[in-house]
């Protein structure tokens, strides 16, 4: 039997949906062997997935069906299941719960006495609740409307899917309206990190990757308005995305833009606290959170954190800026990079940040970026490490494990990309 590329993917589906399977019943351990070791097959089987992706220019149809498929068949069982230590999820349960009861989500402190009797059984176990939500007020939107549906994170991780299979009809729009081939859409439905970080432990992160992705479409399409609104939406959500602003100038009008700040502001008009802005926890965040983040602790020895933060959102910046004169118009490579190089310098690098990154990496230059949403995984392992009583920290393997894959993969491309037309010059002569 011929093993075609059609088999080979379908092997590699098998694989995923056998090895995250497995993993998702281990996921209230997160970080153990037992979840981390299917969880690493799973990335690699997505990562010889992607070099199918890469070898063959056209895959039938029946083929993209069959991998969406079985992509909502390993979510499912991650759905089902409670959500680990990982438990942002729960700070959104009380999100949405204080708002419907009169509250301001960015005053009240968790751990107050006083407000013992507002706690559920679900919000009783959020972490860090000595200090008031860090999230902005697109979430805090998210969060109440979701929870005034249905109080409980099941019904937050519902609509985290749903965000999610929201993409990969959007995205599959964007793939026909580009003439890419619409097998790339399985390099955002396959990643692993989907299954954990969204049906698993559900994060906010992918509501902000639905408006940006929408954005990006609209702005494909010329619908200026829709992408100026979307791209506003996506940064209330999380703020990330605001290095991508170079990327929108003179694509939108100015009137575009002046709606997307006024419904921005429209948003935290409900949360005013005498007349300022409220940020939360936010510079709490900057100040005191760490995780993974080599480049940021590297250079807070030398400047303050507030310095380095804005260094990180600088560099994001500078990024977009010279991707948008180098990129061809709406590239979605002008979108991945930016990003990748704002979180590469941050306080703090989650495996869920890089969901953000997942819609825009299908051509070879973000192949370091696709890499890293796999060498990310053994970062779990921290979450293993603090039920053990040890600090909470990346040990320094698995830095080296994470960022060099990444290093080495950019360095072959580089490499390639400098000998590729000597060459050709030598073969032509």
């Amino acid at each position: 039997m011929r093993l075609t590329p059609s088999r080979r993917l379908y092997g590699f589906g098998a694989t995923l949906l056998i090895a995250l399977t497995i993993c998702s019943r281990k996921l209230s351990s997160v970080g153990e062997p037992s979840f981390i070791i299917p969880l690493a097959v799973a990335g690699i089987a997505y990562l010889l997935a992607i070099r199918e992706f890469f070898s063959t220019p056209r895959f039938p149809r029946r083929v993209i069906v069959i991998g969406l498929v079985l992509a909502a068949l390993w979510h499912l069982p991650f759905l089902l299941m409670p959500p680990g230590s990982d438990d942002d999820v729960h700070r959104y349960v009380w999100d949405g719960r204080v708002q419907r009861l009169g509250y301001n989500p960015y005053i009240v402190v968790p751990s107050d006495p006083a407000l013992g009797g507002l706690h559920t059984p679900e919000t009783r176990t959020l972490n860090n609740p000595d200090v008031p939500s860090p999230y902005p007020a697109g979430a805090q939107l998210f969060f109440r409307t979701v929870t005034a549906i249905h109080e409980s994170i099941f019904a937050l991780k519902v609509a985290f899917v749903v965000c999610d299979l929201a993409i990969v009809l959007v995205l599959l729009d964007i793939l026909r309206c580009s003439g890419q081939g619409a097998h790339w859409v399985l390099a955002y439905a396959w990643n692993p990190l989907l299954a954990t970080d969204v049906a698993g432990s559900g994060h906010i992160d992918i509501v902000g990757v639905l408006l940006l992705l929408v954005s990006l479409a609209a702005l494909v399409r010329r619908w200026r308005a829709v992408a100026a609104l979307a791209f506003g939406l996506a940064v209330s959500v999380k703020l990330l995305p605001i290095v991508l602003l170079p990327l929108y100038w003179r694509r939108v009008r100015i009137r575009d833009a002046a709606l997307a700040a006024i419904v921005v502001g429209l948003l935290y008009v409900p949360f005013f606290n005498h007349g300022r802005i409220p940020i939360g926890s936010l510079g709490t965040y900057v100040q005191r959170f760490r995780f993974n983040d080599p480049v940021f602790a590297t250079l807070e020895r030398v400047a303050a954190p507030q310095l380095v933060a804005g260094l990180a959102v600088l560099v994001g910046f500078l990024t977009a800026i010279w991707m948008r004169s180098k990129a061809p118009a709406w590239s979605s490579d002008a979108f991945a990079w930016p990003m990748a190089a704002s979180l590469l310098c941050a306080p703090v690098v989650y495996p869920w940040y890089l969901l953000w990154l997942l819609p825009f990496v299908r051509s070879a230059p973000t192949v370091p970026i696709i890499i890293w949403t796999v060498s990310i995984i053994p970062t779990y392992y921290v979450w293993h490490l603090r039920t053990l009583g040890r600090p909470w920290l990346v040990p320094g393997w698995i830095m080296l494990l994470e960022y060099g894959s990444v290093a080495t993969a950019g360095a072959i491309i580089m490499f390639r990309r400098f000998t590729r037309p000597a060459v050709t010059r030598c073969s032509t002569d």
